[in-house]
């Protein structure tokens, strides 16, 4: 799947609530930043991915989800250059204040900066929750040496770590091939190296969706999130049957703000599925709740 050119917005009817019969959600993949740096990634959307449908700014993001049902956001972040970290780490803190008890924010650096350990360390300091890195933007190999620091922090400060490295979708925009730095194969290199590391890696892992669901049924801290996957936009995108994947390691992701199509798309899918109450309570909320110690 090569995105040489953007694809179509849908214009599908958006409901006003998230279905009256589903437990807890906890949305696993929803992206704020500054308003800059949106309307930066917004315009790559429209010239190399998909129209975004909904530009809004950080807080009305998270009060857009919050006020249609959704009982709990994680909220993530990725630095796309060096020695902006930082501020991105203080900018995602003061906006998850706003939303005591509602919102988890994640920390973000980017692989090589210097004073990496100091960045992250101040950003745990200030309430940041883990750290979620985008190899399709940051350009990084996770088996590199650099890459260790990142891993031993997580590890030791039992702080979970969201990692983009699926090899799609990929585009000529990117400044590196994602076929060349991604993959299931790669990922269980590090997680062989650091058993103590939780990772999630988002979209199912796509597009690599066997290879995932391996992976997660022989690891115990490899979890996937859902985000864009299940709701049939992505071309040649045909993951597994949930129902056929270890439920425990899969948490539902929206991509929200970012996506061409109603915000509760992924939703009604995963409600049509008919999934057992056990696994809808676990994709839906339990096991986010796990991976990120949400009440803990």
């Amino acid at each position: 799947m090569m995105l040489n050119t953007p694809l179509p917005a849908l214009n599908d009817i958006e409901g006003l609530k998230v279905p009256s019969s589903f437990p807890l959600i906890v949305d696993a993949h929803v992206h704020i930043f500054p308003e800059a740096i949106f309307k930066s990634i917004w315009k790559w959307f429209d010239e190399y991915g998909w129209p975004i449908r909904y530009k809004l700014s950080a807080s009305k993001v998270l009060e857009f989800l919050l006020s249609r049902g959704v009982g709990h956001i994680i909220a993530l972040q990725y630095a796309h250059k060096p020695g902006i970290a930082y501020e991105l780490n203080r900018y995602m803190a003061k906006q998850c204040k706003q939303f005591p008890q509602k919102v988890i924010g994640m920390a973000t650096v980017f692989p090589g900066e210097e004073g990496m350990e100091d960045i992250l360390k101040a950003a745990f300091d200030s309430g940041l929750k883990g750290v979620k890195l985008h190899a399709h933007v940051q350009c990084f190999d996770m088996n590199s040496g650099e890459m260790d620091i990142i891993y031993d922090l997580c590890s030791s400060q039992a702080k979970p770590l969201i990692m983009h490295v699926g090899r799609e979708p990929k585009s000529p925009a990117y400044a590196c091939d994602p076929y060349l730095i991604c993959g299931a194969e790669k990922l269980e290199s590090v997680i062989k190296n650091y058993p103590k590391l939780k990772v999630c890696v988002p979209h199912l892992g796509t597009d690599e969706f066997l290879p995932y669901k391996q992976l997660i049924e022989k690891y115990d801290n490899i979890w996937l999130d859902s985000a864009m996957v299940l709701t049939d936009y992505l071309p040649n995108n045909k993951p597994l049957p949930l129902n056929e994947m270890r439920v425990d390691r899969i948490m539902y992701g929206s991509d929200f703000p970012n996506i061409p199509f109603a915000w509760d798309r992924e939703l009604k899918w995963i409600n049509a599925a008919r999934l057992p109450d056990k696994s809808l309570e676990l994709i839906l909320g339990k096991n986010a709740i796990d991976f990120f110690s949400i009440f803990s």
